[in-house]
């Protein structure tokens, strides 16, 4: 999960996640996209959201199309229910106590 969050850390991580997120693209569309950054560069950032489970790629005659892959996401987003989880019973438990208040004064 360490590389989960270190790749979404960052911002040229995360807009490519964000270019794939609904339709598959190439390297090579990745890489015209970003203005400042070499194709090297570009290309290491896909290798590192490859590793890291985010993304998958596949091959089509010489190019790279690339894809998100939401099952990456899935430890992260269990991380993150496990902060919220508890939370959201006490907040449910406070809001039920609430409304058994307001019942009774009527």
């Amino acid at each position: 999960m360490f590389e989960t969050i270190q790749a979404l850390a960052d911002s040229t991580r995360f807009e490519i996640l964000q270019m794939v997120r609904h339709n598959e693209m190439s390297a090579g569309e990745i890489a015209g996209h970003f203005k400042g950054i070499t194709r090297p560069a570009v290309s290491q950032h896909l290798g590192i959201l490859k590793k890291s489970g985010l993304l998958t790629q596949r091959r089509e005659g010489t190019r790279r199309i690339y894809s998100i892959r939401p099952e990456g996401f899935a430890e992260l987003r269990t991380f993150l229910e496990d902060f919220w989880d508890p939370r959201l019973i006490k907040l449910k438990a406070a809001a039920e106590k609430s409304q058994k208040k307001l019942r009774r004064k009527k």
